[in-house]
C-alpha cells in the first residue's frame, strides 16, 4: 500500500493550471503540470483520494509500470513477467487499450493481443470490452507505459444528477471555470441561465465541503489493491454544511424544476433558490455581492446567432443596472456576442474545448 508511483489527472487543454492549483491545495506530492493534465506521486490511497476529492479532474490514471520495447517478442516476454497480480484481480474482467506512436512496435492490434494473453495466462483474469477495469497502454518512442483507469465512469458523473438539459456543461469543467473565476466558496453565486444547475451545485458543494465523488463508485474498487475499510474511513471525512446562498434563474420551467431536484440530491436544498424568469427580470439578491457565472447559448448548436445579440445585450444591461458590486464570468465561443453585452472584460481566457467547440471565459471586475 505504501508503494509510490505516478498519478495522472486529466483536464481540458488550457485549464491545466487551475487543476494544478486544486491538486496542490489538496496536499498531493510532487505536482507537475503537463499537457492535458497534472501528475503527482502517490500510493493507492492517494489514487482513492484523488477520485474522491479533486473536482476538476475528468479521469485519474495510475501509472503502474513502464519499460523500453523495440519488438513484439520483447513486449510479449516483458508483459508475461509483469506483476499483474499486484494490481489486477483474477475474478475481475479487464479491457486492454493500446496506442502506439513513433515506435517500432507499431501494430496496435498485435500488441493488444500479446498483453491480453499475458494477463489471461499469468493470473487468469478474463478479457472483455465491457470490463469494469481498463488497462491503458501507451507505446511512444519505443517506451511502453501501463496505466490503470482508476475512475471508471468519467468523473463529471458525480452520482446525484437525475436529469440534464440540452448542451450541458460537465461538472469537472464547471469546477475548473469556477476556480478560474476566483471562486473559493466564500461568496454567493448567481447563474441567470442556470439550466440543470451545474455551476451553482458545484459552487455550493465547494462552499459546503461536499466531496465530489462521495455518491458514486469507481474503477479502483475492482482492483487487487483496494481496501474497503480504508476507503470507507476516507470517505467518512466528508463535510456538508454552508450558510452561503446560490441563485439560479432560467426562462425554461422544466430546467428550473430539474435544477431544483439536482440541488436537493446534491445536499444543497436549503442553499439554492431557483426561479423561472428571463434575463430582463433579473434583480440583485439581498446580501453581499458575489459572482455571476453563466454559460449562455452561443448560436453554434442552440439558438439562432442573430437572435442572441439581444440576449447578450440584456445580460449586459442587467449587470450594469441591477448587479452593481457583483462580477461576471461568462462562457461563450463567440467574441461578437460577448461584445454585445457592452461590458468591459478584465480578462479573456485562451480557448477551451467544450462540446466540440472552442469557448473562452470572459471576466469583468466588480460592476461599479
Amino acid at each position: 500500500m505504501s508503494e509510490s508511483f505516478e498519478i495522472f489527472m486529466a483536464a481540458p487543454p488550457g485549464l491545466e493550471t487551475y487543476l494544478a492549483d486544486e491538486v496542490r491545495a489538496l496536499g498531493f506530492a510532487e505536482i507537475a503540470q503537463v499537457p492535458g493534465g497534472v501528475t503527482c506521486q502517490g500510493s493507492w490511497p492517494d489514487v482513492w483520494r484523488a477520485n474522491l476529492s479533486v473536482r476538476g479532474a475528468s479521469r485519474v490514471l495510475a501509472r503502474i509500470g513502464s519499460f523500453p520495447v523495440f519488438h513484439i517478442a520483447q513486449l510479449d516476454k516483458r508483459a508475461r513477467k509483469f506483476d499483474w497480480a499486484n494490481v489486477l484481480r483474477a475474478d475481475v474482467p479487464v479491457r486492454v487499450d493500446v496506442t502506439s506512436r513513433k515506435s517500432k512496435v507499431y501494430h496496435e492490434k498485435a500488441a493488444k493481443q500479446r498483453i491480453e494473453n499475458a494477463i489471461k495466462d499469468t493470473i487468469g483474469a478474463p478479457i472483455s470490452a465491457e470490463a469494469p477495469v481498463t488497462l491503458m497502454t501507451r507505446i511512444e518512442d519505443n517506451f511502453l507505459t501501463f496505466s490503470i483507469d482508476t475512475s471508471g465512469d468519467l468523473l463529471h458523473k458525480r452520482g446525484f444528477k437525475e436529469k440534464v438539459n440540452k448542451a450541458p456543461m460537465r461538472e469537472t469543467l464547471a469546477a475548473l471555470l469556477l476556480r478560474a473565476a476566483g471562486y473559493d466558496g466564500s461568496e454567493p453565486v448567481l447563474d441567470p441561465m442556470c439550466g440543470s444547475g451545474t455551476f451553482l451545485i458545484e459552487a455550493g458543494q465547494i462552499a459546503a465541503g461536499i466531496l465530489p465523488g462521495s455518491k458514486r463508485q469507481f474503477g479502483f474498487e475492482h482492483l487487487a489493491s483496494f481496501d474497503a475499510d480504508a476507503w470507507d474511513t476516507l470517505r467518512a471525512t466528508e463535510m456538508g454544511q454552508t450558510d452561503q446562498k446560490f441563485y439560479g434563474y432560467d426562462r425554461d420551467q422544466g430546467a428550473v424544476q430539474m435544477a431544483d431536484k439536482n440541488a436537493t440530491s446534491a445536499g444543497l436544498a436549503g442553499n439554492c433558490t431557483f426561479v423561472c424568469q428571463p434575463i430582463s427580470a433579473l434583480k440583485r439578491p439581498e446580501g453581499p455581492a458575489g459572482l455571476v457565472i453563466v454559460n449562455p447559448p452561443y448560436g453554434a448548436r442552440i439558438g439562432n446567432r442573430k437572435q442572441l445579440f439581444g440576449l447578450y445585450a440584456s445580460l449586459g444591461t442587467a449587470m450594469k443596472t441591477e448587479m452593481r458590486g457583483w462580477r461576471l464570468a461568462m462562457v461563450t465561443s463567440d467574441g461578437g456576442l460577448a461584445k454585445a453585452t457592452g461590458l468591459k472584460f478584465s480578462s479573456i481566457s485562451p480557448p477551451i474545448p467544450h462540446g466540440g467547440l472552442q469557448v473562452k471565459l470572459y471576466q469583468t471586475d466588480p460592476i461599479s
